[in-house]
């Protein structure tokens, strides 16, 4: 295999060759069927029996009530053509070997976010078109499913400059820009590339060019697509309103019936995805429960939450003038707060106090999302012989720690089971807040809402910063 590819040609090369040939040939044969205008039950059947395991799946997904509500057993490929039709088999078969082709790689999470983008994407196309098509809405769903597979390829096959360019991208540099850097091509032309090559049909390239919206079936795929990307930024976003109208224009319903029909396909969207054996991408199609809205709008907010170098130094030149001088405890815990949340860049803060005569921890102050429960509900016991769990042993050691890395598996027993479902589960930093040698509290911070890894220089700075608001406290102390 390949270690390094740029350039379009070669991306496709292999991709095609040493990546993903399998798959490319059952997206082949599968499509040469619809150029067909009589391809038989036969001809489809000998296609996907060559796979014994894509046969299997191809059944079990007919048998499901999703797609068979009469639940009357189908235990041939030929028997689940006439029962639930030609155009859903193959749908069927086409997205099931997309999600084995792609899924069972150790995926990444960019390409567990694009798939699931697709699926939805694709729903929503195949009911757009249920309004202005009496036929093609298979094919619809399944070039809205392929619109991005260029892209859902790379991520799923791209090795290490996968993992550079997802570096490139967490670093904040402009997306197109750091795509063309790595790749030596972009992520459209790969798009326009692979279904080329892989003879997907004119539909998935035909809805890639704004132009060609005078086509219901390529102006549903776009739509579908435009939907499944504006929906990560909130169902109530600018951009969501202004597809509302289009859609509503579009198939000649009201704007409240479009809104409806558009949730109704984000919530058949999940059973798509756990239908066909993806139920993993379920979380990331956007709910539409208003509490799982919220939640998700925080979780989207907190992946682009990136350190910020210049509010990370105000915050430590403000600390420490306070330590040269007098500072007020309250602008003391917000400049400590806002350096690690906003400056470090992690995305939960929390500062827990000695309280009831150093008999517990409670919660002073927080920053980030999801955090205010913490104010109200966090009360945990203080056990002075530090054996107990991770905040009491923290203030007894007097030493900073990173929860969740190699080095400190040897204390997991200590983060308890009413920690973990107070904090969730993963990495996290904690370390005891000291004013000289008077023991003030436990300072916590992990990046639990959008699940990314810690980073060494975060670590740095929440030590850094737990030094500096000790000896403003001790200042703070000495001076009262």
């Amino acid at each position: 295999m390949r270690e390094t590819s740029y350039g379009l040609q070669s991306w496709i090369d292999r991709l095609n060759q040493s990546e993903l040939p399998a798959l490319a040939a059952v997206v082949q044969d599968l499509q040469r069927l619809t150029e067909q205008e009589h391809a038989s039950v036969q001809q489809l059947a000998d296609v996907l029996l060559r796979d014994a395991a894509l046969t299997s799946k191809v059944l079990r997904v007919g048998n499901s009530s999703y797609y068979n509500p009469s639940q009357e057993t189908i235990k041939t490929i030929s028997r689940a053509i006439v029962m639930i039709g030609f155009d859903n088999v193959r749908l069927i078969s086409l997205s099931v070997s997309l999600i084995d082709g792609l899924l069972d790689r150790t995926p990444r999470q960019q390409l567990q976010e694009l798939l699931a983008r697709s699926f939805h994407a694709a729903v929503q196309a195949r009911n757009i078109a249920g309004y202005v098509l009496t036929k093609h809405e298979e094919e619809v769903f399944i070039a809205a499913l392929l619109h991005e597979v260029g892209e859902l390829a790379f991520w799923g096959c791209g090795g290490r400059q996968a993992d550079e360019l997802g570096e490139e991208l967490a670093g904040g540099t402009d997306h197109d820009e750091a795509v063309e850097q790595v790749l030596g091509t972009s992520f459209r032309q790969l798009n326009l590339g692979l279904i080329k090559s892989w003879n997907i049909g004119e539909l998935a390239s035909f809805a890639h060019g704004s132009g060609n919206l005078r086509d219901p079936a390529a102006h549903s795929v776009n739509l579908g697509v435009r939907i499944g990307a504006a929906a990560l930024n909130g169902w109530g976003c600018p951009e969501m309103g202004d597809l509302v109208r289009e859609l509503a224009d579009f198939g000649g319903i009201s704007e409240a019936d479009a809104m409806q029909q558009i949730l109704a396909s984000a919530d058949e969207a999940v059973s798509v995805a756990t239908t066909f054996g993806a139920s993993r991408l379920c979380k990331l199609i956007p709910s539409t429960d208003p509490e799982q809205v919220q939640l998700q709008q925080a979780q989207r907010a907190a992946s682009l939450l990136q350190p910020d170098l210049l509010v990370m130094q105000q915050a430590m030149q403000d600390l420490g003038m306070m330590a040269a001088s007098r500072g007020d405890v309250g602008l003391i815990l917000d400049a400590l707060l806002k350096g690690l949340h906003q400056g470090a860049g992690l995305e939960r803060v929390m500062l827990t106090v000695l309280a009831d005569q150093q008999r517990s921890f409670r919660v002073k102050c927080v920053a980030g999302e999801q955090t205010q429960a913490w104010l109200e509900q966090f009360v945990l016991p203080v056990d002075p012989s530090g054996q107990s769990h991770i905040f009491s042993y923290v203030l007894r050691q007097r030493q900073p720690l990173w929860m969740g890395v190699p080095a400190s598996n040897n204390l997991d027993e200590l983060v308890t089971l009413p920690l973990r479902q107070q904090l969730g589960k993963g990495m996290f930093f904690i370390a005891p807040l000291m004013a000289g040698t008077r023991e003030i509290g436990v300072l916590y911070a992990d990046n639990r809402i959008s699940g990314r890894a810690l980073k060494h220089e975060q670590f740095i700075a929440f030590q850094r910063f737990t030094q500096l608001a000790g000896r403003c406290l001790d200042a703070f102390g000495k001076r009262n």
